[in-house]
């Protein structure tokens, strides 16, 4: 079914398109304002249940059932997939002159095209250790809401393809749910990656921003502050699959870790 539109879009032209089982309404472009509107429309989302999100309005989208999403018991599976995943890199991590990490790249890829990759050691851990404990919340600092302003504010100003976009108002229970319903996917598996999307939202205040071409962008209200914490947090960044974990460009473990410090905003993409 349509719904009525918040009162800061009355004015803005565009439609209703069905994805699946609900109607999503797309902006015929973004608002000139939409960094500082972004906030109150999360606000708003958190009590109506239509959360914005900034896609392409034509992409060929898949709709998940979120039931897929439910049936993901993430600590279970992430243990099998850091297991798998060890057990290929290890030769690698443990020996800087085994190789360089072409093992990782497509069969398609012409080895010849790359140079010598910097030596990984890889994530700290010779077990699964567990979902990241979630970021400090003590009521005084980011809100979702304030995080995520910063995040489109930079979006729109770093992203050159992100004024082809349009502004969806997605129908959900949870921000992290939008991905699912509106059907973005890249060469993401959305089941796991939304489930993956609750989590965070949970423990570090993530709010799904953008997902358009093969990259997702999401806020984060409480980062870790210290290495150790996202040394656990980025394991859980490396087994979404997302291509640009570690891999495009290659980063080692450690430095990307060290990089999510303090950061109010995720990107992956998939190639």
């Amino acid at each position: 079914m349509a719904f009525p539109l918040p009162t800061e879009l009355l004015l803005s032209s565009g439609r209703f398109e069905p994805r699946g089982d609900v109607e999503v309404w797309f902006s015929d472009e973004l608002p000139d304002d939409l960094a500082e509107l972004w906030p109150r429309l999360l606000e708003s989302a958190e009590v109506m249940g239509l959360y914005p999100f900034i896609c392409w309005r034509d992409d060929p989208f898949q709709p998940t059932d979120l039931s897929e999403v439910d049936a993901i018991r993430l600590d279970a599976v992430l243990a099998a997939d850091f297991a798998e995943y060890r057990r290929r890199r290890l030769p690698y991590w443990s020996n800087p002159g085994a190789g360089d990490g072409r093992d990782v790249l497509p069969d398609d890829d012409d080895p010849e095209d790359f140079g010598p990759w910097p030596h990984d050691p890889g994530p700290p851990f010779e077990s699964w250790p567990g979902l990241a404990a979630g970021g400090s919340d003590t009521g005084a600092g980011v809100s979702a809401a304030q995080a995520a302003g910063w995040a489109v504010e930079d979006l729109l100003g770093t992203e050159p393809f992100v004024r082809t976009c349009q502004l969806a108002l997605v129908p959900a229970r949870r921000s992290a749910d939008v991905p699912a319903i509106v059907g973005w996917a890249a060469e993401a598996s959305l089941p796991l990656l939304c489930a993956l999307l609750r989590s965070w939202e949970e423990r570090f205040g993530v709010r799904v921003v953008s997902g358009f071409g093969s990259a997702l962008t999401v806020s984060v209200a409480r980062p870790p502050l210290d290495v150790p914490h996202a040394e656990q947090l980025a394991l859980e960044h490396v087994l979404s699959t997302a291509d640009n974990i570690v891999d495009d460009p290659p980063t080692p473990f450690p430095e990307y870790a060290n990089g999510l410090v303090g950061r109010h905003q995720w990107r992956f993409w998939w190639d």
